[in-house]
């Protein structure tokens, strides 16, 4: 069993900082962590920064240069520091990670920026 679980989201002002983590624990041998994900109400599930297979960087045209995807795997831990945050950055992020080909999500995290 994998549990994924996020935290580091509340309130903060428009400008504000936060770091999100994502925390994985059980059967965890190998995991690979991939990606965060945002929705916002009434809209979809859209990716926000990710890992390529060789290890780099990929960010959403909307976040580049404000956030950075991050992780630790002596930890068991990813991160996302977001900076410059803005009203249109409120949303429930998730965390995702995979083992083999199984994908794993964790249950979120709100982040509510406030003008």
């Amino acid at each position: 069993q994998v549990q994924l679980v996020e935290s580091g989201g509340g309130l903060v002002q428009a400008g504000g900082s936060l770091r999100l983590s994502c925390a994985a624990s059980g059967s965890i041998f190998s995991i690979n962590f991939k990606a965060w994900y945002r929705q916002a109400p009434g809209k979809q599930r859209e990716l926000v920064a990710s890992f390529t297979s060789g290890g780099s960087t990929n960010y959403a045209d909307s976040v580049k240069g404000r956030f950075t995807i991050s992780r630790d795997n002596a930890r068991n831990t990813m991160y996302l520091q977001m900076n410059s945050l803005n009203p249109e950055d409120t949303a429930v992020y998730y965390c995702n990670a995979a083992i083999g080909k199984r994908s794993y999500w964790g249950q979120g995290t709100q982040v509510t920026v406030s003008s």
